[in-house]
């Protein structure tokens, strides 16, 4: 359920995420926003503390807790799909978590137009908890009618996460997706085994 929740909030508020991230991004990187279901719970920035192979690394943090749920939020980019048309396409990133009480995970979303055609965010390989840096990644296919590719790493509820050396890379065809995808046409219509 929370998995729809957030493929819904993340389609239906780009436009809106985008428009509005320049009171957001006062504290996000250079050509991040901060989004989010709920985006003023979190904070996010460089951390030069937190390294990663001499780097410093991006962070999401939820802020103290505030009355009500607290959403997700996340750190993000979104791009034009133009030069991955056909492809298929990687995302990795080290990601280090601290405290973390819902679930936290790297995200790629690939757009027709305002349709959703492929998406993974990584709730059903979550990441919980306390944990050291450690390498993840999303792999989905780009159609060849895509029109944008949105990313990043989101947090729902409270803790904190930290981005690293994040990387995007075509990858061959046999290289299996992470996420769902529309399938080509419908399957399964006399509900056989």
């Amino acid at each position: 359920m929370m998995l729809s929740k957030v493929r819904l909030f993340l389609t239906a508020t780009i436009v809106a995420a985008l428009a509005c991230s320049f009171t957001l991004q006062a504290s996000a990187p250079q050509g991040w926003i901060l989004a989010g279901s709920k985006p003023a719970n979190y904070d996010t920035g460089v951390d030069p503390q937190a390294k990663y192979r001499d780097a410093s690394s991006a962070y999401l943090k939820s802020k103290t807790p505030v009355e009500g749920e607290i959403g997700f939020g996340t750190l993000m980019q979104s791009f034009r799909a133009e030069r991955y048309l056909g492809k298929k396409l990687r995302l990795t990133g080290f990601v280090k978590s601290e405290g973390v009480q819902g679930w936290a995970g790297l995200w790629m979303r690939v757009d027709k137009n305002f349709q959703v055609v492929a998406f993974d965010n990584m709730e059903n390989r979550a990441i919980k908890g306390t944990s050291d840096w450690q390498r993840y990644e999303v792999v989905l296919s780009v159609p060849k009618d895509a029109t944008g590719i949105s990313f990043g790493i989101l947090l729902a509820g409270l803790g904190t996460v930290w981005l690293n050396n994040t990387n995007f890379e075509v990858v061959e065809s046999d290289v299996s997706t992470t996420g769902s995808t529309l399938p080509d046409s419908p399957t399964n219509l006399n509900f056989q085994n």
